[in-house]
């Protein structure tokens, strides 16, 4: 059973009672996937009071037909119990990761710890009696009398042991006292911590749940918790009851109400809590950068080239000085002087400019896609990161002409298409394989044949917007070359330029419910890459797709222009490495922007590598539930070129959960 089937039909299992399905019961169970265990659950306790209804209440009370009756119910309990048990099993890594995340991004928050602590106690103390009364079903042939009735009197006693009690001290806990509730925000726990695990940015990453998903998470420890404690209650009313030592109808019914109660007021604040959560998942950076494995690089887009003024023109003259030269080419190679010992800039040049006359050039490896590895001038100002050269220096020197023309050596940017520029993006549909039911569930970027590729994780989706883990694959990736026969570029790729280099960074999601999203793309908008998302229509209580697709359709943010602010630019200037830097990447991006591929910082890194690089770590929540969105977004540091990556937005459950209106 997944995660998302358990968590709110184990809550709402708990307001059951004796009476039979009404029509409001059929609303919910048309929203809420309370079949496996709301039915069975019930059907179970139902059954089981349909043993004790004739017990008589006489003083000569038939011992062999009270022994008989109480079998019964234990076998009952053992159906409920195992249903408790197999659901618990699922959940439990789940409950495990939020626990553990709030321990670590909370530790310093005492009073919240202590609440915890709180919670935490009140469980155990609940789970510890409920295993108890496990042992006693397993025993049921040889437990002796009075143990069932001294331990049902113990659950149902009015007393501050009693379970009803550690109900009630878990409420107050989780949500505060009802009579000082009007400030929910400081009383509510699970407004708390979905507040604090929001701005801890990399607890999404330890969880990879979004906020909605980690109060989930939580909640679904206190939702079995609950639901142990009605089966014990329940089933101490009703030994009591085969036992001749009440009838417990009025008592059952008031523990019945206050829990209907509890349990109301609680569906509201949850609904509350996830409706304000934030449904985004991204990948934090990893403990170790490694390309090709975390990160890749689009290469030699505009990177550092050294080229004498004498070969910016075709009149080879150096009447100008570098900064004349703001996009030109290399013309020639004047009597074979530095030009002839490194590789020609084919392409453009661009932002040429004067640094110093004189320079010693350390030559990047030629498997390299850099060219230098650092420049150092005469005057003492060093280009790139100086240590050892392997390949040797090599000292460069600009010369007069005539005596009246400087032939100075010019930095430019060089952007040169060839075999070691990786930089093209896919723009064919993904698309699910939506014949068989499948979603999308997860997002990361490929690099193949030197096209960057947003390849999709699907899954099988199944009733109530759960997925079957089983089915869960990436999709492979289209392995076309950009040189093959009938590619072209703006039709399969988007091949990045000087003039063409900009990615929007959006969040593409979708405020109906009644779609997920089944596809992903790039296009491109005048020079911008721009990502759009296809949704299809499903059937959240079958958990089917529409077909045909009908109703599909593509979505993204092509607008230039939102409320009168045009979309803002993150400005990239001077950035080193993205991966020299110590300290974790933050997001740093927001809906509405873009950034330009640039190349890094002159001095940093003499220019050599084009930032930001690329993500390629596994975007994917833990569970994997459909999505309601997905989005492009940039991370980094200060002075660092950062990264981008994909992100994921999980579906809103929110509008399933239903409070009762009907009072039982």
């Amino acid at each position: 059973m997944g995660y998302m089937n358990w968590v709110f039909p184990l809550f709402l299992a708990t307001l059951v009672t004796l009476q039979q399905p009404t029509q409001t019961d059929a609303l919910i169970e048309d929203v809420l996937d309370i079949i496996h265990v709301v039915k069975e659950v019930t059907s179970g306790v139902l059954k089981a009071w349909d043993i004790v209804q004739s017990s008589s209440l006489a003083a000569n009370i038939d011992f062999p037909l009270m022994r008989e009756k109480q079998k019964k119910v234990l076998q009952r309990l053992k159906e409920v119990s195992k249903q408790i048990d197999h659901t618990e099993d699922q959940h439990a890594q789940y409950v495990a990761l939020a626990i553990e995340s709030v321990t670590s991004f909370m530790h310093n928050n005492a009073p919240i710890m202590a609440k915890m602590n709180d919670i935490s106690d009140t469980i155990n103390r609940i789970s510890s009696r409920y295993q108890q009364m496990q042992k006693y079903e397993a025993y049921k042939d040889k437990l002796e009398m009075s143990t069932l009735i001294t331990f049902a009197e113990w659950t149902v006693s009015p007393n501050a042991h009693s379970v009803h009690h550690l109900m009630d001290r878990l409420h107050i806990t989780l949500l505060g006292n009802e009579d000082r509730s009007s400030n929910t925000t400081s009383t509510n726990l699970l407004q708390q911590l979905a507040t604090a695990y929001e701005v801890s940015t990399n607890q999404i990453c330890t969880t990879m749940q979004s906020a909605q998903q980690f109060i989930y998470s939580l909640y679904a420890d206190i939702a079995l918790t609950e639901l142990k404690a009605y089966t014990m209650m329940e089933f101490s009313w009703m030994m009591l009851r085969v036992y001749g030592k009440g009838n417990y109808t009025q008592e059952a019914e008031l523990m019945r109400s206050d829990y209907e109660k509890r349990t109301e007021r609680t569906l509201k604040m949850l609904k509350d809590v996830m409706l304000r959560a934030d449904r985004i998942v991204y990948r934090c950076d990893p403990t170790k950068h490694v390309q090709g494995v975390t990160y890749d690089e689009v290469t030699r887009l505009l990177q550092g080239y050294i080229e004498n003024e004498v070969d910016l023109n075709n009149e080879e003259t150096c009447r100008e000085t570098c900064s004349f030269y703001q996009s030109t080419r290399s013309e020639g190679c004047f009597k074979e002087l530095y030009c002839s010992r490194q590789p020609k800039c084919s392409g453009r040049l661009y932002n040429c400019q004067f640094v110093d006359s004189d320079m010693w050039v350390c030559p990047s490896p030629q498997n390299s896609t850099r060219r230098y590895e650092y420049i150092e001038y005469e005057n003492g100002r060093v280009l790139g990161k100086r240590g050892k050269c392997t390949r040797g220096t090599t000292k460069v020197d600009s010369w007069w002409r005539y005596l009246l023309w400087h032939c100075s050596y010019c930095f430019c940017l060089c952007d040169e298409e060839g075999l070691k520029s990786d930089r093209f993006f896919n723009l064919r549909d993904t698309i699910a394989d939506v014949k068989r039911n499948r979603v999308v569930t997860g997002l990361r970027f490929v690099k193949q044949n030197r096209i960057f590729h947003l390849q999709i994780q699907e899954g099988e989706l199944l009733p109530r917007g759960t997925v079957n883990q089983s089915t869960l694959e990436w999709k492979p990736v289209e392995k076309y070359n950009v040189f093959d026969r009938h590619v072209k570029n703006g039709v399969d790729y988007h091949k990045l330029s000087y003039e063409n280099r900009t990615i929007d960074l959006d969040d593409v999601d979708t405020e109906d419910n009644s779609f997920v999203v089944t596809g992903v793309r790039f296009r491109v908008i005048g020079t911008h890459l721009n990502l759009e998302a296809y949704y299809s229509e499903f059937d959240f209580r079958t958990g089917q797709l529409i077909q045909p697709e009908g109703n599909s359709y593509w979505k993204s943010n092509d607008n230039t222009d939102v409320s009168g602010t045009r979309r803002q630019k993150l400005n990239l200037n001077n950035a080193d490495v993205s991966t020299r830097t110590i300290a974790p990447s933050i997001p740093l991006s927001r809906h509405n922007q873009y950034i330009d591929f640039t190349n890094t910082g002159m001095d940093k890194d003499a220019a050599q590598s084009t930032v930001p690089f690329i993500d390629i770590q596994d975007v994917i929540s833990n569970p994997p539930v459909p999505l309601a969105g997905i989005g492009i977004y940039y991370k980094g540091r200060n002075s660092y070129g950062g990264f981008l990556g994909p992100k994921i937005i999980t579906y809103d459950f929110t509008p399933h959960v239903q409070v009762p209106n009907n009072k039982f």
